[in-house]
């Protein structure tokens, strides 16, 4: 078994490798750069709209139809897992600490891909019989580049890269949270015990049994998300005499040039955007998923609240996690040297503010880790039924998840961060191609909320207002009304209701 794993993963690194330094990274920046230029920067120049939009009432009736916060709850929950707290230290502790600028810098970028994806999701989603909306990559390269085997493709990436990909890393992840408390955990039984509790908590999630377990994803993670920032801001302004090292130790590493050629895979620019690619998702075709869902009256207003997502992730919660283990490299190199992942951060919080610290951060990436194994799951099941929506395929298809997840906590640390990267990478090329083929369509309905904004309107999006646009389901409305009580609001009353708590 050792063997086979140690060929597994030696494959795999170099399918990795290749495809990030040859054809990803390029993708990610070109991508990007683009639409930053063709929108004008709009993920800097419309800042104050992406909260404004926040409070916006949903415009469709119906028990499922939810609204733009709603919508940035479920993609949030779904971004914000290990990658945010284990895969900074990882990039860190492999890459180097320059990682941290070129994730920053990924996500500005990325911010307008993903903008573009969630703009393009609106405008191609359906809606179901009780007021829900579908939608996402699959949905938009079927409907308006008329390719449904292209579609398809894209669904069964999505599903290779959550279902099994980021699941089989996040329950890793999770049960590496032990290694603190039992050191020998991997090989003394309990891997396999944890394994065994996860399985079980998930299958009564995805069965629709339990579904009070869910409100982990409502309310206990962003309590726990607003916790973990206040634990860093703590940490930096406890060490404000270290945060210049901080920054020398970036920038240093960022900028160190012959490092960088002489192993670009393993450079800190690799680690830096794969590490952001699987932490924000922008670009990859995920987030669109949860943007298509939501009642808003003009596509762009949900693009803009999925950059914000994009912005909370990466700028906020993953620098978080880099300040905690920066201080900790800079008090005490020899020791963060030693360290990789969550061991990393566990110590680095131990570093700042002693053993309680370590237990937080347990518990908040046990937290983190099963909410994200939900909102992955539930993004891998809505691209099932695009393809085939059978009740056998769909058994069949949680069977195999709950065993993908077992499989996840038994693994390899490099072999679970390779298979995550190759499938997140072929993933994001086929929605990073389609986003380029269609993105005219998303500039041209950025062009039409930028008039009305001007003209003093409160934006409501035509199809017919587009010339030569495909058809679309929805969007031939020109007037909507505001259903539902606040949004906040209703997003609390919803997740403290035993009858309704449950991912849309």
């Amino acid at each position: 078994m050792n063997e086979f794993n140690a060929f597994l993963t030696s494959v795999t690194g170099e399918i990795d490798g290749f495809m990030y330094t040859y054809i990803l990274v390029f993708l990610l920046v070109v991508v990007g750069v683009y639409f930053t230029v063709r929108t004008k920067g709009v993920q800097v120049r419309y800042i104050k709209d992406m909260f404004t939009q926040l409070t916006e009432k949903k415009h469709v009736q119906g028990e499922k139809s939810i609204s733009s916060f709603q919508a940035l709850m479920v993609s949030t929950a779904s971004r914000v897992g290990t990658g945010n707290i284990a895969g900074i230290a990882t990039a860190i502790a492999t890459g180097g600490p320059g990682a941290v600028f070129w994730m920053w810098l990924m996500a500005v970028i990325g911010a307008a891909s993903a903008f573009i994806e969630s703009t393009l999701a609106q405008i191609w989603k359906v809606r179901g019989k009780n007021g829900e909306f579908r939608g996402g990559p699959a949905y938009y390269i079927q409907q308006a580049l008329g390719k449904r085997w292209l579609g398809v493709v894209f669904a069964i990436l999505l599903i290779l890269c959550f279902a099994f990909g980021f699941n089989g890393l996040q329950a890793f992840n999770m049960t590496s949270a032990l290694e603190y408390y039992i050191p020998d955990y991997a090989t003394n039984g309990t891997a396999i015990g944890m394994g065994i509790v996860l399985v079980v908590m998930t299958a009564f999630v995805i069965f629709g049994g339990a579904r009070r377990i869910s409100v982990i994803t409502s309310i206990i993670v962003p309590v726990m998300a607003i916790a973990y920032i206040a634990l860093a801001l703590w940490t930096t302004f406890t060490n404000l005499g270290e945060i210049p090292a901080v920054f020398s130790l970036i920038f240093a590493s960022a900028f160190d040039f012959q490092s960088i050629f002489g192993g670009f895979a393993g450079s800190v620019v690799m680690l830096g955007i794969k590490r952001g690619l699987f932490s924000n998702e922008a670009g990859m075709g995920s987030a669109p998923n949860a943007a298509a869902t939501a009642s808003v009256s003009h596509p762009v207003k949900q693009g803009l609240v999925q950059s914000l997502s994009v912005y909370i992730d990466t700028l906020v919660i993953c620098t978080c996690s880099a300040m905690m283990v920066l201080i900790f490299f800079v008090q005490d190199p020899e020791a963060a040297a030693a360290l990789n992942g969550m061991p990393l951060v566990q110590m680095a919080v131990n570093n700042s503010v002693g053993e309680l610290g370590i237990h937080f951060v347990t518990f908040a990436i046990f937290a983190f880790a099963f909410s994200s194994l939900i909102g992955n799951y539930f993004y891998a099941e809505s691209n099932l039924r695009f393809i085939k929506d059978n009740k056998v395929l769909l058994t069949l298809f949680r069977v195999l998840c709950l065993a993908v997840i077992m499989y996840g906590c038994l693994n390899s640390f490099d072999l679970a961060w390779n298979l995550a990267d190759i499938f997140m990478g072929f993933m994001a090329i086929v929605n990073l191609v389609s986003i380029l083929l269609l993105g005219k369509w998303a500039l041209r309905a950025l062009d039409d909320y930028t008039a009305q904004r001007k003209a003093g309107k409160d934006p409501v999006f035509r199809a017919e207002a587009i010339q030569g646009m495909p058809a679309t389901e929805c969007w031939h409305l020109s007037e909507v009304q505001d259903f539902g009580p606040q949004p906040v609001i209703e997003y609390l009353d919803e997740a403290l209701d035993a009858d309704n708590v449950g991912l849309k």
